[in-house]
């Protein structure tokens, strides 16, 4: 059987096919596929984030995916950041001593890994150190930079320490014991990037890189030839950025501390941001910096800034009680030279061990 369309009718559909083509032309900006890789940025935490994407994507999608992206860095930035009197932080930094003050779950849970890394490192790792950062003029307080009077510093020392803050996990609730500054510098971060990581799972994105000043997550691969994605560890160097080591990652996260970048000079030495809570002073042996892969960058994040207190011997140390994946700088002279946890080697391979000259140790 055959049918034929009366003329009038047909007439009809060619006009309407005719409009479908500057309609479909109308809408293809949004609808048509991105060239991969697609990259949404941004800034947060007085720093930068990258969102690298090999899945594909519309211009609608990447819109979404952009506004999701900076709802999620917001709610974190309004949960844990002490430049902004609103936060939930800040909040419990003011609340009455001793009192149990109701915390959100992902606060609660920093709070807590942020005792276990406290109490594995012997409290190189400390969140309640925030009074002896701003002595120092790292934190959020506005002071001069200049080396703090021992009086003082000693003073703010004798508060410091993670049990002045207890945690009740499944109550979802905190105190202060003693009036102790909570700064999660050390680990909010690692945090913010966690958190992106899950948003973009939860979106079905199976390919992504997530760079939040330099704390990295990675998915899936870079490419559909299922290239993984090539990360530069960067060289300690103060004036320019430059990578040392390229390493390629698959599933996991990276975190770097160090202590080259933000750092004042007095009476012709040098004061780096990193503080020691265990004696209230910066850091001071040759560690420049500390990078760390682990499956979350909130644990990546802490362990990083922990082992960079530690120095050398006392940070691989407990990279080997760990069991954790860890590179170390150390500066030699106007150089550096590398050193690597046996867990780190193994991560990497022992082709790109002996490529990047890695002492394992």
């Amino acid at each position: 059987m055959t049918s034929t369309l009366r003329p009038g009718w047909a007439a009809i559909f060619y006009l309407l096919l005719a409009g479908v083509v500057p309609l479909l032309a109308g809408c293809s900006e949004s609808d048509r596929p991105l060239e991969s890789p697609v990259r949404l940025e941004g800034a947060i935490f007085g720093s930068f984030y990258q969102v690298t994407l090999a899945d594909p994507l519309t211009q609608d999608q990447a819109n979404e995916l952009q506004e999701g992206l900076d709802e999620v860095l917001e709610q974190v930035d309004a949960a844990m950041s002490i430049y902004r009197d609103d936060s939930e932080l800040m909040a419990f930094n003011q609340a009455p001593l001793g009192e149990w003050q109701p915390l959100s779950n992902a606060l609660i849970d920093v709070l807590a890994i942020s005792r276990s890394v406290s109490e594995a490192s012997h409290g190189a790792f400390d969140t309640t150190i925030g009074d002896l950062v701003n002595l120092w003029s790292f934190g959020s307080e506005a002071r001069p930079r200049e080396v703090p009077d021992p009086a003082d510093l000693q003073q703010r020392l004798e508060e410091v320490g993670i049990e002045a803050v207890e945690i009740d996990e499944n109550a979802l609730q905190a105190r202060r014991l003693r009036d102790v500054f909570v700064d999660l510098g050390g680990v909010a971060k690692g945090h913010a990037v966690d958190r992106v990581a899950a948003y973009l799972d939860s979106q079905s994105l199976e390919h992504y890189l997530v760079n939040l000043g330099g704390d990295l997550s990675v998915r899936g691969y870079r490419d559909t030839a299922e290239e993984p994605w090539r990360i530069g560890i960067e060289a300690p160097l103060d004036d320019q950025q430059q990578a040392t080591h390229i390493v390629p990652l698959h599933d996991i996260s990276l975190a770097t501390s160090g202590d080259y970048r933000n750092y004042f000079e007095a009476e012709g030495q040098r004061y780096s941001h990193v503080i020691d809570p265990r004696n209230g002073y910066p850091i001071e042996h040759r560690v420049a910096s500390v990078t760390v892969a682990h499956p979350s960058n909130t644990w990546a994040d802490a362990w990083a800034t922990a082992m960079l207190v530690l120095g050398e011997e006392e940070g691989l140390a407990l990279a080997r009680e760990q069991g954790l994946k860890v590179l170390l700088l150390l500066r030699e002279g106007e150089g550096w030279s590398s050193v690597a946890s046996p867990e780190f080697a193994e991560f990497v391979g022992q082709e790109l061990t002996a490529e990047m000259n890695l002492d394992v140790r």
